[in-house]
């Protein structure tokens, strides 16, 4: 599908930290980074979500960003994930997939629906500057290179 170059597409869903966060309310304060996650259960998502845990206020604080990341599974599960990895990030619950499938997809696996693993790096406006869909469930962009990468005014760090 590709996004890269696109308007994201605006969501609205339950987050960890009680209520509801929308897209287009988030991007009235600056950039965002929406991270679409497998589930609960997904070791590779917890991993990739702790590094964004540890950015996640200095993004905030010097640029701005927010990182909204996305779980395919129910608010009770995505809760208890970001208890266990003790992520500083809140969390949004994406139950029947609906969001995810607007970005990466979804696919059946043994676990249910679940989401396909993505990263996207959004402007103020929205437009998706970044985008990162997994091959495998292994395949993952972190958070220092999203960091450099806005930092370095969308282009790549490395110069690749």
């Amino acid at each position: 599908m590709g996004l890269e170059g696109e308007q994201a597409p605006d969501f609205t869903l339950p987050s960890t930290a009680g209520g509801e966060v929308s897209l287009s309310d988030r991007l009235e304060e600056g950039p965002a980074v929406v991270i679409i996650n497998r589930g609960h259960w997904c070791s590779f998502c917890a991993e990739q979500l702790q590094t964004f845990s540890e950015v996640a206020y200095d993004l905030w604080f010097h640029d701005r960003v927010d990182i909204l990341p996305i779980v395919t599974d129910s608010l009770p599960r995505v809760t208890e994930m970001r208890d266990r990895y003790d992520l500083d990030v809140q969390l949004q619950a994406d139950p029947n997939g609906e969001v995810a499938d607007q970005y990466s997809g979804t696919e059946e696996t043994s676990h249910g629906l679940t989401g396909i693993a993505a990263v996207y790096v959004l402007d103020e406006e929205g437009i998706v500057r970044y985008e990162q869909v997994a091959d495998d469930p292994a395949d993952r962009t972190y958070a220092n290179w999203i960091r450099y990468y806005i930092r370095n005014d969308y282009e790549d760090p490395f110069g690749e």
